[in-house]
Protein backbone atom coordinates (compact mmCIF):
# COMPACT_ATOMS: atom_id res chain seq x y z
CA UNK A 1 0.00 0.00 0.00
CA UNK A 2 1.33 3.28 -0.64
CA UNK A 3 2.43 5.80 2.44
CA UNK A 4 1.60 3.32 4.61
CA UNK A 5 4.07 0.96 6.61
CA UNK A 6 2.92 -1.66 9.21
CA UNK A 7 4.76 -3.24 12.12
CA UNK A 8 3.66 -5.77 14.74
CA UNK A 9 3.13 -4.89 18.53
CA UNK A 10 3.85 -6.96 21.69
CA UNK A 11 3.33 -6.16 25.23
CA UNK A 12 5.20 -7.43 28.05
CA UNK A 13 5.05 -11.22 27.65
CA UNK A 14 2.72 -11.59 25.25
CA UNK A 15 5.03 -12.53 22.68
CA UNK A 16 5.17 -15.74 24.79
CA UNK A 17 1.39 -15.98 24.87
CA UNK A 18 0.95 -16.57 21.28
CA UNK A 19 3.13 -19.77 21.89
CA UNK A 20 0.77 -20.98 24.58
CA UNK A 21 -2.75 -20.18 22.65
CA UNK A 22 -3.33 -23.53 22.27
CA UNK A 23 -3.34 -24.55 26.12
CA UNK A 24 -6.05 -21.51 26.36
CA UNK A 25 -8.49 -21.94 29.79
CA UNK A 26 -11.47 -23.53 28.77
CA UNK A 27 -13.52 -20.25 28.87
CA UNK A 28 -11.39 -18.76 26.37
CA UNK A 29 -12.71 -17.24 23.24
CA UNK A 30 -13.94 -20.05 20.31
CA UNK A 31 -12.74 -18.74 16.79
CA UNK A 32 -15.34 -18.54 14.56
CA UNK A 33 -15.98 -21.07 12.00
CA UNK A 34 -17.01 -19.29 8.56
CA UNK A 35 -17.54 -22.83 7.02
CA UNK A 36 -20.64 -23.53 9.25
CA UNK A 37 -24.34 -22.96 7.85
CA UNK A 38 -25.88 -20.69 10.62
CA UNK A 39 -23.02 -18.58 12.70
CA UNK A 40 -24.19 -17.20 15.65
CA UNK A 41 -21.88 -13.11 15.68
CA UNK A 42 -19.36 -13.05 17.60
CA UNK A 43 -19.83 -10.49 20.53
CA UNK A 44 -17.15 -7.78 20.27
CA UNK A 45 -16.06 -4.86 21.84
CA UNK A 46 -14.74 -1.80 19.95
CA UNK A 47 -13.18 1.42 21.95
CA UNK A 48 -12.70 5.07 20.67
CA UNK A 49 -9.59 5.12 19.48
CA UNK A 50 -7.44 7.61 21.45
CA UNK A 51 -6.83 10.22 19.83
CA UNK A 52 -6.65 14.32 20.04
CA UNK A 53 -8.76 15.51 16.66
CA UNK A 54 -11.56 12.67 16.63
CA UNK A 55 -9.91 10.77 14.15
CA UNK A 56 -9.42 7.77 16.32
CA UNK A 57 -13.17 7.82 16.41
CA UNK A 58 -13.99 7.48 13.43
CA UNK A 59 -11.52 4.76 12.22
CA UNK A 60 -12.94 2.45 15.10
CA UNK A 61 -16.31 3.44 14.06
CA UNK A 62 -15.18 2.40 9.98
CA UNK A 63 -13.83 -0.72 11.66
CA UNK A 64 -17.04 -1.89 13.72
CA UNK A 65 -19.11 -1.19 11.02
CA UNK A 66 -17.14 -3.09 8.69
CA UNK A 67 -17.26 -6.35 11.02
CA UNK A 68 -20.73 -5.96 11.83
CA UNK A 69 -21.88 -6.03 8.33
CA UNK A 70 -19.80 -8.99 7.75
CA UNK A 71 -22.58 -10.73 9.76
CA UNK A 72 -19.91 -12.60 12.09
CA UNK A 73 -19.65 -10.00 14.71
CA UNK A 74 -21.80 -8.38 16.99
CA UNK A 75 -20.01 -5.18 18.28
CA UNK A 76 -21.12 -4.05 21.46
CA UNK A 77 -22.99 -0.26 22.20
CA UNK A 78 -20.48 1.76 23.67
CA UNK A 79 -23.40 2.73 26.57
CA UNK A 80 -22.26 -0.35 28.04
CA UNK A 81 -18.67 0.06 28.55
CA UNK A 82 -17.47 -0.17 32.20
CA UNK A 83 -14.06 0.68 31.69
CA UNK A 84 -12.72 3.81 29.78
CA UNK A 85 -9.50 3.10 28.03
CA UNK A 86 -7.21 5.54 28.88
CA UNK A 87 -3.54 3.53 27.59
CA UNK A 88 -3.95 1.19 25.21
CA UNK A 89 -0.44 -0.53 25.53
CA UNK A 90 -1.25 -1.44 29.19
CA UNK A 91 -3.84 -4.62 29.48
CA UNK A 92 -7.07 -3.95 30.06
CA UNK A 93 -9.46 -4.78 32.98
CA UNK A 94 -10.77 -8.03 31.50
CA UNK A 95 -13.36 -8.45 34.15
CA UNK A 96 -14.43 -5.28 33.26
CA UNK A 97 -15.31 -6.80 29.42
CA UNK A 98 -16.69 -10.18 30.52
CA UNK A 99 -19.27 -8.93 32.56
CA UNK A 100 -20.96 -7.53 29.57
CA UNK A 101 -19.56 -10.80 27.83
CA UNK A 102 -17.77 -8.94 25.52
CA UNK A 103 -15.47 -12.02 23.97
CA UNK A 104 -12.64 -9.99 22.18
CA UNK A 105 -12.15 -6.47 22.88
CA UNK A 106 -10.01 -3.86 20.23
CA UNK A 107 -8.15 -0.92 21.86
CA UNK A 108 -6.06 1.83 19.95
CA UNK A 109 -4.48 4.89 19.27
CA UNK A 110 -3.98 7.39 16.63
CA UNK A 111 -1.46 10.08 16.92
CA UNK A 112 0.26 12.47 14.31
CA UNK A 113 3.90 12.06 13.48
CA UNK A 114 6.28 14.98 13.20
CA UNK A 115 6.44 14.92 9.25
CA UNK A 116 2.32 15.08 9.46
CA UNK A 117 1.81 11.17 8.90
CA UNK A 118 -0.97 9.45 10.88
CA UNK A 119 0.10 6.65 13.16
CA UNK A 120 -2.90 4.11 13.84
CA UNK A 121 -2.09 1.32 16.08
CA UNK A 122 -4.65 -1.89 18.10
CA UNK A 123 -4.61 -4.10 20.12
CA UNK A 124 -6.88 -7.37 19.34
CA UNK A 125 -7.88 -9.00 23.30
CA UNK A 126 -9.49 -12.00 24.35
CA UNK A 127 -11.12 -11.18 27.29
CA UNK A 128 -11.90 -14.41 28.86
CA UNK A 129 -8.16 -15.67 28.26
CA UNK A 130 -6.45 -12.08 29.23
CA UNK A 131 -4.66 -12.41 26.38
CA UNK A 132 -3.44 -10.18 23.49
CA UNK A 133 -4.42 -11.82 20.27
CA UNK A 134 -3.05 -9.24 17.47
CA UNK A 135 -1.37 -5.72 17.83
CA UNK A 136 -0.28 -4.03 14.96
CA UNK A 137 0.92 -0.27 14.14
CA UNK A 138 0.09 1.58 10.79
CA UNK A 139 1.75 5.25 9.49
CA UNK A 140 0.03 6.14 6.52
CA UNK A 141 -1.13 10.35 5.63
CA UNK A 142 -4.50 11.16 6.62
CA UNK A 143 -5.89 10.83 2.76
CA UNK A 144 -5.58 6.96 4.15
CA UNK A 145 -7.55 7.33 7.16
CA UNK A 146 -10.32 4.99 5.96
CA UNK A 147 -8.20 2.34 4.07
CA UNK A 148 -5.99 2.25 7.32
CA UNK A 149 -9.66 1.34 9.37
CA UNK A 150 -10.73 -1.60 6.56
CA UNK A 151 -7.18 -3.04 6.89
CA UNK A 152 -7.46 -2.86 10.85
CA UNK A 153 -10.63 -4.34 10.26
CA UNK A 154 -9.42 -7.12 7.88
CA UNK A 155 -6.65 -8.04 10.56
CA UNK A 156 -9.43 -8.86 12.93
CA UNK A 157 -11.36 -10.65 11.02
CA UNK A 158 -8.27 -12.61 9.69
CA UNK A 159 -7.17 -13.41 13.56
CA UNK A 160 -10.84 -14.78 14.47
CA UNK A 161 -11.69 -16.42 12.03
CA UNK A 162 -8.71 -17.92 10.16
CA UNK A 163 -10.10 -16.46 6.94
CA UNK A 164 -8.82 -13.35 4.46
CA UNK A 165 -10.78 -10.22 5.35
CA UNK A 166 -12.24 -8.53 2.00
CA UNK A 167 -12.75 -4.86 3.80
CA UNK A 168 -9.57 -3.48 2.01
CA UNK A 169 -11.21 -3.27 -1.11
CA UNK A 170 -13.13 -1.28 -4.27
CA UNK A 171 -16.08 -1.89 -6.08
CA UNK A 172 -16.25 -0.71 -9.49
CA UNK A 173 -19.69 -0.41 -10.99
CA UNK A 174 -21.64 1.55 -13.19
CA UNK A 175 -23.83 5.00 -11.45
CA UNK A 176 -27.23 5.63 -13.60
CA UNK A 177 -28.84 8.68 -13.08
CA UNK A 178 -32.29 10.38 -14.94
CA UNK A 179 -35.27 8.66 -15.79
CA UNK A 180 -35.32 5.44 -17.25
CA UNK A 181 -35.89 6.32 -20.99
CA UNK A 182 -32.75 8.92 -21.10
CA UNK A 183 -30.77 7.07 -18.15
CA UNK A 184 -27.16 8.51 -17.89
CA UNK A 185 -24.60 5.49 -17.13
CA UNK A 186 -21.03 6.68 -15.60
CA UNK A 187 -18.44 4.45 -14.59
CA UNK A 188 -17.64 4.84 -11.04
CA UNK A 189 -15.73 3.41 -8.34
CA UNK A 190 -15.64 3.26 -4.74
CA UNK A 191 -14.85 1.74 -1.13
CA UNK A 192 -16.66 -1.78 -0.53
CA UNK A 193 -18.90 -0.06 1.94
CA UNK A 194 -20.12 2.70 -0.60
CA UNK A 195 -17.81 5.38 0.35
CA UNK A 196 -15.66 7.66 -1.44
CA UNK A 197 -17.62 7.37 -4.74
CA UNK A 198 -15.97 8.62 -7.45
CA UNK A 199 -16.47 8.92 -11.26
CA UNK A 200 -14.29 7.23 -13.98
CA UNK A 201 -16.78 8.62 -16.57
CA UNK A 202 -18.81 11.69 -17.92
CA UNK A 203 -21.86 10.06 -19.00
CA UNK A 204 -21.59 11.12 -22.67
CA UNK A 205 -21.36 7.19 -23.81
CA UNK A 206 -22.84 4.21 -22.77
CA UNK A 207 -20.73 1.91 -20.88
CA UNK A 208 -21.31 -1.31 -19.50
CA UNK A 209 -20.26 -4.44 -17.43
CA UNK A 210 -16.36 -3.33 -15.57
CA UNK A 211 -14.80 -5.95 -14.74
CA UNK A 212 -11.58 -5.79 -12.24
CA UNK A 213 -8.51 -7.21 -13.11
CA UNK A 214 -7.52 -9.98 -10.13
CA UNK A 215 -3.70 -8.47 -10.53
CA UNK A 216 -3.69 -5.45 -10.08
CA UNK A 217 -5.65 -1.90 -10.10
CA UNK A 218 -6.81 -2.43 -13.54
CA UNK A 219 -10.67 -2.66 -15.24
CA UNK A 220 -11.68 -3.71 -18.77
CA UNK A 221 -15.01 -2.85 -19.52
CA UNK A 222 -17.51 -1.78 -22.50
CA UNK A 223 -17.91 0.85 -24.07
CA UNK A 224 -20.36 2.13 -26.86
CA UNK A 225 -18.77 5.40 -28.14
CA UNK A 226 -18.31 5.39 -31.31
CA UNK A 227 -22.18 3.45 -31.69
CA UNK A 228 -20.45 -0.39 -31.53
CA UNK A 229 -19.16 -1.96 -28.94
CA UNK A 230 -15.22 -1.14 -27.34
CA UNK A 231 -13.50 -2.63 -25.57
CA UNK A 232 -11.16 -0.63 -22.60
CA UNK A 233 -8.66 -1.16 -20.36
CA UNK A 234 -8.34 1.58 -17.33
CA UNK A 235 -5.85 2.00 -14.72
CA UNK A 236 -7.28 2.82 -12.04
CA UNK A 237 -4.56 5.25 -10.02
CA UNK A 238 -3.38 7.18 -13.57
CA UNK A 239 -6.64 7.17 -15.34
CA UNK A 240 -4.43 5.70 -18.29
CA UNK A 241 -7.10 4.13 -20.78
CA UNK A 242 -6.27 1.52 -23.82
CA UNK A 243 -8.83 0.71 -26.58
CA UNK A 244 -8.53 -3.41 -26.50
CA UNK A 245 -10.32 -3.22 -29.79
CA UNK A 246 -13.75 -2.98 -31.47
CA UNK A 247 -16.21 -5.68 -31.19
CA UNK A 248 -19.06 -5.22 -33.26
CA UNK A 249 -20.67 -8.47 -32.41
CA UNK A 250 -20.16 -8.57 -29.11
CA UNK A 251 -22.68 -10.37 -26.36
CA UNK A 252 -20.88 -10.12 -23.27
CA UNK A 253 -18.16 -8.33 -21.79
CA UNK A 254 -14.63 -9.50 -21.24
CA UNK A 255 -13.32 -10.67 -17.98
CA UNK A 256 -9.75 -11.38 -17.31
CA UNK A 257 -7.45 -14.37 -16.69
CA UNK A 258 -6.24 -15.00 -13.37
CA UNK A 259 -2.80 -13.67 -14.45
CA UNK A 260 -4.23 -10.96 -16.18
CA UNK A 261 -2.18 -11.30 -19.12
CA UNK A 262 -5.27 -12.48 -21.14
CA UNK A 263 -9.35 -11.95 -21.75
CA UNK A 264 -12.29 -13.74 -22.49
CA UNK A 265 -15.29 -13.36 -24.41
CA UNK A 266 -18.50 -14.13 -26.17
CA UNK A 267 -18.43 -12.77 -29.96
CA UNK A 268 -21.24 -12.87 -32.41
CA UNK A 269 -19.47 -13.95 -35.81
CA UNK A 270 -20.82 -13.84 -39.56
CA UNK A 271 -21.87 -17.05 -39.31
CA UNK A 272 -24.55 -15.97 -36.54
CA UNK A 273 -23.35 -17.77 -33.86
CA UNK A 274 -22.17 -17.18 -30.41
CA UNK A 275 -19.15 -18.53 -29.37
CA UNK A 276 -16.28 -17.65 -27.23
CA UNK A 277 -12.72 -16.41 -27.36
CA UNK A 278 -9.54 -15.69 -25.51
CA UNK A 279 -7.49 -12.92 -26.18
CA UNK A 280 -3.95 -12.32 -25.23
CA UNK A 281 -3.82 -8.79 -24.36
CA UNK A 282 0.43 -8.27 -25.26
CA UNK A 283 -0.68 -10.12 -28.98
CA UNK A 284 -4.35 -9.02 -29.26
CA UNK A 285 -4.61 -12.22 -30.83
CA UNK A 286 -7.73 -14.25 -30.54
CA UNK A 287 -7.91 -17.97 -29.95
CA UNK A 288 -11.63 -19.41 -30.66
CA UNK A 289 -12.57 -21.46 -27.74
CA UNK A 290 -16.07 -22.95 -28.82
CA UNK A 291 -17.86 -23.88 -31.86
CA UNK A 292 -21.41 -24.60 -31.35
CA UNK A 293 -24.68 -23.72 -33.24
CA UNK A 294 -25.69 -22.33 -29.83
CA UNK A 295 -25.75 -18.73 -28.07
CA UNK A 296 -22.07 -19.64 -25.96
CA UNK A 297 -22.20 -16.36 -23.76
CA UNK A 298 -20.23 -15.08 -20.03
CA UNK A 299 -17.24 -17.04 -19.60
CA UNK A 300 -15.41 -17.00 -16.55
CA UNK A 301 -12.01 -18.35 -15.78
CA UNK A 302 -11.11 -20.74 -12.79
CA UNK A 303 -8.52 -19.09 -10.28
CA UNK A 304 -6.03 -21.27 -11.17
CA UNK A 305 -6.54 -20.68 -15.00
CA UNK A 306 -6.97 -24.20 -16.07
CA UNK A 307 -10.60 -24.39 -16.21
CA UNK A 308 -13.86 -21.90 -17.79
CA UNK A 309 -17.52 -21.71 -16.95
CA UNK A 310 -19.57 -20.44 -19.23
CA UNK A 311 -23.62 -20.53 -20.43
CA UNK A 312 -24.99 -22.21 -23.42
CA UNK A 313 -28.60 -22.80 -25.04
CA UNK A 314 -27.20 -25.91 -26.81
CA UNK A 315 -29.34 -27.80 -24.61
CA UNK A 316 -32.73 -25.75 -25.31
CA UNK A 317 -32.45 -23.22 -22.56
CA UNK A 318 -29.47 -21.80 -20.83
CA UNK A 319 -27.25 -23.85 -18.50
CA UNK A 320 -23.85 -23.88 -17.18
CA UNK A 321 -21.03 -25.45 -18.95
CA UNK A 322 -17.51 -25.92 -17.83
CA UNK A 323 -14.48 -26.86 -20.20
CA UNK A 324 -10.62 -26.19 -20.09
CA UNK A 325 -8.97 -23.01 -20.71
CA UNK A 326 -8.15 -24.44 -24.25
CA UNK A 327 -11.88 -25.44 -24.79
CA UNK A 328 -11.34 -29.16 -24.39
CA UNK A 329 -14.45 -31.36 -22.70
CA UNK A 330 -16.92 -29.11 -22.88
CA UNK A 331 -19.24 -30.21 -19.84
CA UNK A 332 -22.89 -29.20 -18.45
CA UNK A 333 -23.22 -29.17 -14.77
CA UNK A 334 -26.29 -27.45 -14.01
CA UNK A 335 -29.70 -29.39 -14.29
CA UNK A 336 -32.03 -27.22 -12.10
CA UNK A 337 -35.39 -25.91 -13.74
CA UNK A 338 -35.24 -22.65 -15.15
CA UNK A 339 -32.43 -20.91 -17.02
CA UNK A 340 -29.25 -20.11 -15.67
CA UNK A 341 -26.73 -17.12 -16.65
CA UNK A 342 -23.64 -14.82 -15.50
CA UNK A 343 -21.78 -17.96 -14.03
CA UNK A 344 -18.67 -16.90 -12.13
CA UNK A 345 -15.89 -18.75 -10.53
CA UNK A 346 -15.01 -18.53 -6.86
CA UNK A 347 -11.26 -16.88 -6.08
CA UNK A 348 -11.35 -20.03 -3.84
CA UNK A 349 -11.87 -22.21 -6.49
CA UNK A 350 -14.61 -24.20 -4.70
CA UNK A 351 -17.86 -22.68 -5.80
CA UNK A 352 -19.40 -21.01 -8.63
CA UNK A 353 -22.26 -18.31 -8.16
CA UNK A 354 -24.97 -18.02 -10.70
CA UNK A 355 -28.01 -16.36 -11.60
CA UNK A 356 -31.19 -18.17 -12.55
CA UNK A 357 -34.68 -17.24 -13.35
CA UNK A 358 -37.51 -19.45 -12.62
CA UNK A 359 -40.99 -19.32 -12.34
CA UNK A 360 -40.99 -15.26 -12.79
CA UNK A 361 -37.66 -14.52 -10.14
CA UNK A 362 -34.93 -14.00 -10.52
CA UNK A 363 -32.29 -15.78 -7.72
CA UNK A 364 -28.70 -15.43 -7.28
CA UNK A 365 -27.09 -18.51 -6.14
CA UNK A 366 -24.12 -20.69 -5.93
CA UNK A 367 -23.22 -24.12 -6.80
CA UNK A 368 -19.99 -26.45 -6.59
CA UNK A 369 -17.81 -26.96 -9.30
CA UNK A 370 -19.40 -29.97 -10.70
CA UNK A 371 -22.59 -28.36 -10.36
CA UNK A 372 -23.78 -30.43 -7.11
CA UNK A 373 -24.42 -28.71 -3.83
CA UNK A 374 -26.98 -25.72 -5.56
CA UNK A 375 -28.06 -23.53 -3.20
CA UNK A 376 -30.02 -20.13 -3.38
CA UNK A 377 -28.86 -17.05 -1.72
CA UNK A 378 -31.11 -14.24 -2.60
CA UNK A 379 -34.49 -14.55 -4.56
CA UNK A 380 -36.31 -11.01 -5.90
CA UNK A 381 -37.75 -9.68 -8.74
CA UNK A 382 -35.22 -8.37 -11.39
CA UNK A 383 -31.25 -9.34 -9.99
CA UNK A 384 -28.16 -10.39 -11.56
CA UNK A 385 -24.42 -9.93 -11.83
CA UNK A 386 -22.91 -11.68 -8.94
CA UNK A 387 -19.19 -10.90 -7.96
CA UNK A 388 -17.22 -12.17 -5.20
CA UNK A 389 -15.28 -10.96 -2.65
CA UNK A 390 -11.40 -11.51 -2.51
CA UNK A 391 -11.89 -14.31 -0.05
CA UNK A 392 -15.22 -16.21 -1.41
CA UNK A 393 -17.16 -15.45 1.41
CA UNK A 394 -19.40 -12.92 0.62
CA UNK A 395 -20.90 -11.83 -3.01
CA UNK A 396 -22.39 -8.50 -4.68
CA UNK A 397 -24.99 -8.28 -7.22
CA UNK A 398 -27.40 -5.83 -7.88
CA UNK A 399 -31.26 -5.72 -8.06
CA UNK A 400 -34.19 -4.20 -8.94
CA UNK A 401 -37.30 -4.49 -6.61
CA UNK A 402 -41.07 -4.05 -8.32
CA UNK A 403 -42.07 -0.61 -8.66
CA UNK A 404 -37.98 1.15 -7.18
CA UNK A 405 -37.33 2.59 -10.36
CA UNK A 406 -34.05 1.38 -10.78
CA UNK A 407 -31.34 -1.08 -9.60
CA UNK A 408 -29.23 -0.81 -6.50
CA UNK A 409 -26.43 -2.96 -5.14
CA UNK A 410 -26.41 -5.69 -2.39
CA UNK A 411 -24.02 -8.44 -0.85
CA UNK A 412 -24.94 -11.60 0.75
CA UNK A 413 -22.43 -14.09 2.59
CA UNK A 414 -22.75 -17.66 1.64
CA UNK A 415 -25.32 -18.60 4.73
CA UNK A 416 -27.73 -16.51 2.46
CA UNK A 417 -28.94 -15.31 5.36
CA UNK A 418 -26.54 -11.68 5.96
CA UNK A 419 -28.10 -9.53 3.19
CA UNK A 420 -27.04 -5.94 2.72
CA UNK A 421 -27.81 -3.24 0.60
CA UNK A 422 -24.98 -1.27 -0.23
CA UNK A 423 -25.52 2.58 0.63
CA UNK A 424 -24.91 4.18 -3.07
CA UNK A 425 -26.53 8.29 -4.02
CA UNK A 426 -27.80 7.06 -7.12
CA UNK A 427 -28.97 4.08 -9.08
CA UNK A 428 -26.57 1.31 -9.38
CA UNK A 429 -25.62 -1.83 -11.12
CA UNK A 430 -23.41 -4.01 -13.00
CA UNK A 431 -20.63 -4.41 -9.69
CA UNK A 432 -17.03 -5.60 -9.75
CA UNK A 433 -15.31 -6.35 -6.40
CA UNK A 434 -11.37 -5.59 -6.92
CA UNK A 435 -8.94 -7.91 -5.25
CA UNK A 436 -7.80 -6.47 -1.97
CA UNK A 437 -5.36 -3.92 -2.23
CA UNK A 438 -1.54 -3.44 -1.78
Amino acid sequence: MKNLLKTILLIGSIAAGFAAMATLPARALVEIDVNKGNVEPLPIAITDFLSGDGIGAEISSIVAADLKRSGLFAPIDRAAFIEKISNPDVAPRFDDWKVINAQALVTGRVTEEADGRLRAEFRLWDTFAGQQLAGEQFFANKANSRRVAHIIADAIYERLTGEKGYFDTRIVFIDETGPKNERKKRLAIMDQDGAGVKSLSDGRAIVMTPRFSPTRQEITYMSYESGEPQVYLLQIETGQRELVGKFPGMTFAPRFSPDGQKVIMSLLRDDGNSNIYAMDLRSRTTTRLTDSAAIDTSPSYSPDGSKVVFTSDRGGQPQIYVMGADGSGQTRISFGGGSYSTPVWSPRGDLIAFTKQTGGEFQIGVMRTDGSGERILSTGFAQEGPTWAPNGRVLMFFREDAGSGGPRLYSVDLTGRNLQKIPTANYASDPAWSPLLE
